[in-house]
């Protein structure tokens, strides 16, 4: 156990190196000096949990797709680059059709079949964005051959050209940190909002600003440009921090990070502020509040309504308060 926790780690330097150059090997030495506790990527967690530890510390935004729990939903559980093209055409027209993806896959129609896989065999990907720009990891299936994605990767152009690839543990990154102490598996605030299952999770670092969450201009000054009673809603939340949407079959649920007595204020004020394009009432249906841990709970309507409003940040409950 111990042999393979320094694979894990040594996968993870290797990832966040930001070059697609291999590195020279580093030996560790054992030591009789109490170990730090440092967090880590452990691919036996959740695909949002594990990833935080190689997304940077100033990111702003994750967006998680579990592509692996997507085709499971859908009764695809055994797809891959090799099944039939018609059915991995009818899959896909479901997923577009019917799954919160917030990710379309960035794999698709890219051309990387000459390599020896596809979009097919990713098993989930992670996408992060923030004031040093975009980045991504991408996690392929176990039993695929990652020579191919090295070409791709060497290779000029292309999805994944310049990513760092780690066959140890099957992934393809650009843009991750080589720190995990900085990154955001070192925020406890962020780790506590990702773990459970879903087809797909979002996660901001921040509340949402009014217009960002209504989706409009809203602005000014609130107690002017509203009505008295939606005014009132929002003049009543308390402040907020980071939170997070979690796309689990039919259930969809947000949380906000902690004991609230807001989120029942929260839950309704799609109900009371202006209406997002497309409604909020589509993607997210009856909501059920919990102070106790500060979740609000949704089924999910319109999953790619549902997905696109996360994506385009119009998460009425998410606005910033206090």
């Amino acid at each position: 156990m111990r042999f393979r926790s320094l694979l894990v780690l040594a996968a993870v330097a290797a990832v966040a190196a930001g070059c697609s150059e291999p590195a020279d090997p580093v030996v560790v030495e054992p030591t009789t000096e109490a170990a730090m506790d440092a967090p880590a990527y452990d691919p036996a967690l959740e695909p949002a949990a594990a990833v935080l530890a190689v997304v940077p510390g100033e990111a702003t935004v994750l967006e998680v797709t579990d592509f692996d729990q997507v085709r499971l939903a859908l009764g695809y559980g055994d797809l891959s680059s090799a099944s039939e093209p018609a059915v991995l055409r009818r899959f896909w027209r479901q997923a577009e059709a019917e799954a919160p993806l917030l990710s379309p896959g960035m794999l698709r129609d890219q051309g990387t079949e000459r390599y020896g896989f596809t979009q097919d065999d990713v098993s989930w990907e992670a996408h992060f964005t923030g004031p040093a720009g975009e980045g991504f990891v991408v996690k392929f299936r176990d039993d695929l051959d990652m020579a191919g994605v090295q070409r791709a990767a060497a290779a000029t152009g292309g999805p994944l050209a310049g990513a760092v690839v780690v066959p140890a543990v099957q992934i393809a990154a650009v843009g991750a940190t080589r720190e995990p102490t900085e990154s955001w598996a070192a925020d406890p605030a962020l780790v506590t909002l990702v773990g459970p299952k879903a087809g797909a999770t979002y996660v901001s670092s921040d509340c949402l600003a009014v217009d960002e969450a209504f989706g409009g201009d809203v602005g000014g000054d609130l107690a002017d440009d509203l009505a008295p009673t939606p005014a009132a809603d929002l003049g009543a939340l308390d402040a907020l921090g980071p939170f997070s949407l979690g796309f689990g079959g039919r259930l969809v649920t947000a949380r906000l990070g902690g004991t609230r007595t807001d989120v029942f204020e929260r839950a309704r004020l799609a109900e009371t502020m202006p209406a997002t394009d497309p409604e909020f009432g589509l993607g997210y249906v009856d909501p059920v509040a919990d102070p106790r841990d500060g979740r609000i709970g949704f089924t999910l309507g319109d999953g790619p309504v549902a997905a696109r409003l996360a994506r385009e940040r119009q998460l009425p409950f998410a606005v910033c308060g206090g």
